[in-house]
């Protein structure tokens, strides 16, 4: 049997189950759980993958699960991914429970995907005629949400880091892994359509505490010290440095405050920030990283008040790997004709942006969703071209890295130059994460 044989094989596979495909899909759609919380997906997804043979490893981080055929072959290792979280996001319509969770983010769309890839494998019987190892793994905490939450779980020992793929890499789960690939959805219009060789910021974190000192805010507010002023100030001293960032760096800095204070009566003492700074490079973060620290410090010192700032390594850039770019073009094509973009920019991050620094990674974008990422307008147009189109072109994917003794995985894997290896990721974010106080105090 040829490869395009066997692709169509695992094609048919794909069609004739696909309503099974989607049902996962939606299923998980209609639980939305937050980063860390994924028990429901965790356990939907692992029993999918136990239906179809596979070993299966479940709360791989804190959640979700890792599964793989029983029967190992020799060659490369390609891991297939989807992320199980949720995001928050109080307008939209379908938002569930106290925490306004939902999939304003597709990411049910990429389980699906993976599971067909999975499934379309199984029933085609091609595990046994490639030549290396495919594994799939449900990822948790994709989204870098919920730092105090993150936070706890930290101090309580059950993660280093707070997102799911970085938590996964400290772990080890990917030290055998020579590639990966995930799809992620974006509205890319009305049709079936894909983009292909983006890249995408990374970030640093920032939880940031003013503290001042509380008083009647009518009868003696000259007693107090005003921290919600003092945070007022440092998104001011933000906004003052946004000219000195190079246009280069693409530098995105966009705080929130989650806690003005106590009481209307009360001069805010108790005042609490959160902030991503993001940009294309990672000196460029950091560079930005300290002026954005020098801004809220200066706030805080101007009236008087404290300040801590907790900074923690988010996500590294999205970077791209040309060789994985070009297999998966020729395997989308029959799928979306020429509506194919390549190579645009994006300031959004990922997570993916990290294991990209380490190992070669496919992360294109497919269509099938309308209205912009983590917004009230965002919703799944069309679930055959947001699942299950990605699903066959994924699936043809491997079909071609790992056919004819896995030529064309091991040629990419041979001219992959990593910018970075485990030990020297670990070590830059254990770098970028510190805890500082105004008075120059640093702890880690």
């Amino acid at each position: 049997m040829n490869e395009n044989q066997l692709k169509q094989e695992i094609y048919n596979a794909i069609d004739t189950h696909k309503e099974q495909i989607i049902d996962l899909g939606k299923t998980l759609y209609d639980h939305p759980e937050l980063g860390y919380k994924e028990v429901f997906g965790t356990q939907l997804v692992g029993e999918f993958f136990k239906k179809i043979d596979m070993d299966v490893t479940e709360s791989i981080a804190v959640t979700g699960i890792s599964a793989a055929p029983t029967k190992k072959q020799s060659g490369p290792t390609i891991t297939v991914m989807g992320e199980l979280d949720a995001i928050v996001c109080a307008d939209h319509p379908k938002a569930k429970g106290d925490e306004k969770a939902v999939h304003a983010c597709g990411h049910p769309n990429q389980i699906a995907a993976m599971a067909g890839v999975a499934l379309g494998l199984h029933k085609a019987g091609a595990f046994d005629k490639l030549h290396g190892n495919i594994q799939f793994m449900a990822v948790p905490a994709e989204e870098f949400i919920q730092m105090d939450f993150r936070s706890y779980l930290k101090k309580k020992g059950k993660i280093h880091w707070y997102g799911g793929k970085q938590e996964m890499i400290r772990r080890g789960l990917f030290d055998t892994t020579d590639m990966a690939m995930m799809i992620h959805s974006l509205d890319l219009g009305s049709v079936p359509a894909a983009l292909l060789g983006a890249t995408g910021n990374g970030f640093i974190g920032k939880e940031i505490h003013f503290k001042g000192r509380a008083s009647h805010a009518g009868a003696a507010p000259h007693d107090g010290v005003n921290a919600l002023n003092a945070a007022m100030l440092a998104m001011n001293n933000i906004h003052a440095q946004r000219e000195t960032f190079r246009d280069e760096d693409h530098i995105r800095v966009h705080p929130i405050l989650t806690k003005g204070g106590d009481a209307v009566n009360v001069v805010p003492a108790d005042v609490r920030m959160e902030s991503y700074v993001r940009g294309a490079s990672i000196d460029g973060m950091r560079d930005a990283s300290k002026k954005v620290d020098r801004a809220i410090m200066a706030g805080a010192m101007a009236v008087g008040a404290d300040v801590e700032i907790k900074t923690t390594a988010g996500y590294l850039p999205l970077l791209s790997e040309p060789g994985l770019n070009a297999i998966f073009k020729e395997n989308i094509k029959p799928f979306c004709g020429e509506m194919i973009l390549e190579n645009l920019e994006l300031a959004g991050s990922f997570d993916m942006g990290d294991l990209s620094h380490l190992i070669p990674c496919l992360h294109p974008f497919i269509s099938g969703v309308s209205g912009n990422l983590h917004t009230q307008e965002f919703k799944v147009a069309d679930m055959e071209t947001a699942c299950i189109m990605p699903a066959k072109a994924m699936a043809g994917t491997l079909v071609d890295l790992l056919s004819n003794g896995a030529k064309k995985a091991n040629t990419i894997i041979d001219r992959f130059l990593p910018r970075l290896s485990k030990e020297t990721y670990l070590t830059l974010l254990n770098d970028i994460s510190e805890c500082r106080h105004l008075n120059g105090e640093k702890m880690k």
